[in-house]
């Protein structure tokens, strides 16, 4: 897993449409708050990005921008983002799953797929970073708030 206060890494994404995203696209314009799902089925992980949709508001104000990771292809996470109304880009990896890109795959008798959360600062800073295997704790609502009101004190 990703380290608070590290660069971000040098991942390229793409989103539904098949074009490349890159976390470094926003750095200097927006903080990034990126949301890895641990599946696109997962009851728990779809609570956790209708609260995100409800905070959307306050994330705006303090200029952030959302993306959704999810590691199906990218024709079910199209599939599943116009089913559900999503607001967010919503991404895919290329070659391998945007978990485990950034570290939120575990090995235990095979493959366990984590959901967890990093949110990038304008400068490419991660701020926060959280992962979890079980999908009720992989939503850090107060870590993520308390990161985000930190941004607006950084000099």
């Amino acid at each position: 897993m990703l380290e608070t206060g590290s660069p971000a890494p040098a991942v390229v994404l793409e989103d539904t449409d098949g074009r490349a995203v890159r976390l470094s696209d926003y750095q200097g314009d927006h903080a990034v708050l990126v949301y890895f799902m641990r599946s696109t089925s997962c009851p728990v992980c779809n609570r956790h990005v209708q609260d995100l949709i409800r905070r959307r508001d306050e994330l705006v104000a303090a200029d952030v921008q959302v993306l959704v990771a999810v590691p199906e292809d990218r024709q079910a996470a199209a599939e599943w983002k116009a089913k559900r109304q999503i607001p967010f880009p919503v991404l895919t990896g290329r070659r391998s799953t945007p978990h485990e890109m950034i570290g939120l795959s575990r090995k235990v008798f095979g493959s366990l797929q984590q959901s967890g959360s990093i949110l990038i600062d304008s400068q490419g800073i991660i701020r926060h970073a959280h992962g979890a295997a079980m999908p009720t704790s992989g939503y850090d609502r107060k870590g993520i708030t308390a990161a985000i009101q930190a941004l607006g004190t950084r000099g």
